[in-house]
């Protein structure tokens, strides 16, 4: 996997509840004719969920997220490489047999279900789950803990029969903006590792408080209740479709950092970024 072009992984929720575009695809309908429009703008991969891990989201029935996803998932499959993005192993069982090959894991468990079908596993890093994981983030070192803590998971999904393993540094899940912030300068030690690395910061929240913060700093004074020195986790973050800048910047980073994927919402402009990477 080491030295291939670089991927795009184009976002596919199936939700109501999605941080960014939950409700836009809620019908099966709605959520394959969203699939065709990220094939033509040119995604090597299209991830589908039918369970938000946003934070503070619940728990779907494992039941209502494979009535969600099954039916996209066989409808794409046979002209794109479909990733089922779940924490469930029924779920992920199904989306296989549905067609899906990738296996995009926030609960960094599901190597066994990789395995016996023969698919590929992506191991993300989350500290909590999404109900809590946003309440109380901490690392004594965050970069070398989750360097530990993928590496681990790759090498016991190799030994145990994957053949083709990611790791994702969990940009967002149980971190702060500066734990996330480190990840990305330090992308070069996950890089190391040797396991291609997969990177989601596509519209995340503590984009939204850079953006914030950038506005802030830009129109100043002139934004009453707005303190420069407000810690950026307090800063309330701008719309999702307003972190569409940061989104590029820190995805066009990740890949000149040796990322071999990055997950995004914004596929045109994104593999438009990519092309302009290969070409340096």
């Amino acid at each position: 996997m080491v030295g291939m072009s670089p991927l795009v992984m184009g976002v596919l929720n199936v939700t109501p509840d999605s941080f960014s575009d939950g409700g836009r695809w809620a019908s099966a309908a709605e959520a394959v004719a969203h699939g065709l429009v990220l094939i033509e703008e040119g995604a090597d991969v299209i991830d589908v969920g039918g369970e938000s891990t946003r934070p503070g989201a619940e728990p779907v029935d494992p039941i209502e997220e494979r009535r969600r996803i099954l039916p996209v998932i066989e409808a794409l499959a046979p002209y794109v490489r479909v990733s089922v993005d779940t924490r469930d192993a029924e779920t992920a069982e199904a989306a296989i047999g549905a067609g899906a090959s990738l296996v995009n894991d926030v609960s960094a468990c599901l190597w066994p279900v990789a395995a016996a079908a023969g698919v590929g596993w992506v191991a993300v890093h989350t500290q909590g789950d999404p109900a809590t994981m946003q309440l109380a983030p901490h690392y004594d070192d965050v970069v070398a803990e989750v360097e530990a803590f993928l590496v681990a998971k790759a090498e016991e999904a190799l030994a145990g029969g994957v053949d083709e393993v990611w790791i994702d540094p969990g940009i967002g899940f149980g971190k702060t903006a500066s734990h996330n912030l480190a990840l990305l300068a330090r992308l070069d030690r996950l890089v190391a590792t040797g396991h291609p690395v997969c990177v989601g910061t596509s519209r995340k929240a503590f984009l939204g408080r850079l953006a914030a913060r950038s506005d802030q700093w830009a129109t100043r004074p002139s934004l009453p209740g707005l303190d420069v020195a407000t810690p950026l986790d307090d800063v309330v973050p701008v719309p999702t479709d307003d972190r569409i800048e940061g989104s590029l910047a820190t995805a066009t980073w990740a890949l000149l950092h040796g990322a071999a994927m990055v997950r995004v919402h914004d596929l045109r402009s994104t593999v438009h970024a990519v092309t302009l990477v290969g070409a340096r």
